[in-house]
């Protein structure tokens, strides 16, 4: 019973401990800040991924080698010396699994990813499991506040924050139609949004073409509306059914 006496347990929370896991949060910190600077130039630019799965990403990661960088202070300070195993090699195996179980979340309809913040908070977890696991309590606690704030009130800063809306786009033209894409992109324009590069296909169905695009405004405040973009789109010559919908992560 010598492992539940209270010299033992307080071991957890020691002066020493309590320092080191102060180091660890101003590391976490920084790392989700550094995170969501990245991943706001991926949300603004109407990528899948945004603030929130960077943000997550990154501070997890940081946790993790941090803590890998102070073994003296694992498990209270004290050594198992009939240890059998290495434990990073074990916490190496809980990150690679739990990334797989991470990416069965993440869904992909047409142009449309979801799942991904999801998955991101999934793997952090694992890394609170791994600090809790290894007597860090005070940066698991942090951790697990720092993910939930940021799975809350991030995306209310990204609203705020000048950003560019996106639009996952789908058009069927008539049989044997063949439209201009240069005539698309300016009933695009004059909506306020662009073609996002990289984001058109075209597939042939039944001597019918499907443009697939993704429409990001040119600013926050210059793009219309969906309903008015559908109307707008509408008048292009040949198209026969159309669907809209958010691009979203």
């Amino acid at each position: 019973m010598d492992a539940l006496s209270f010299a033992n347990l307080s071991a957890y929370w020691s002066a020493p401990e309590v320092a080191t896991n102060m180091i660890v949060f101003f590391n976490m910190f920084g790392a989700l800040v550094l995170g969501l600077i990245v991943g706001y130039e991926r949300s603004y630019h109407g990528r899948a991924a945004g603030m929130r799965t960077y943000g997550l990403v990154c501070m997890a990661a940081a946790a993790v080698t941090v803590i890998a960088g102070y073994p003296s202070f694992w498990f209270g300070g004290h050594v198992n010396t009939y240890l059998a195993g290495d434990p990073t090699r074990v916490i190496q195996g809980i990150l690679t699994g739990i990334g797989f179980l991470g990416a069965g979340v993440i869904m992909r309809d047409g142009l449309n990813i979801s799942g991904l913040t999801t998955a991101a908070s999934i793997w952090t977890c694992s890394a609170i499991g791994v600090m809790v696991g290894v007597g860090f309590y005070a940066s698991a606690i942090m951790l697990t506040i720092l993910s939930a704030l940021c799975m809350m009130w991030i995306s209310k800063l990204e609203s705020w924050l000048p950003s560019r809306p996106a639009i996952a786009v789908t058009l069927e033209f008539q049989k044997n139609f063949v439209p201009l894409e240069h005539t698309l992109r300016e009933v695009v324009y004059s909506n306020g949004y662009e073609v996002a590069s990289g984001s058109f296909a075209i597939r042939s169905s039944d001597e019918k073409l499907e443009w697939h695009f993704v429409a990001i405004a040119l600013s926050k405040s210059s793009g219309v509306s969906m309903n008015e973009l559908a109307s707008g789109l509408t008048t292009l010559q040949g198209v026969e059914n159309f669907s809209l919908s958010h691009a979203r992560n």
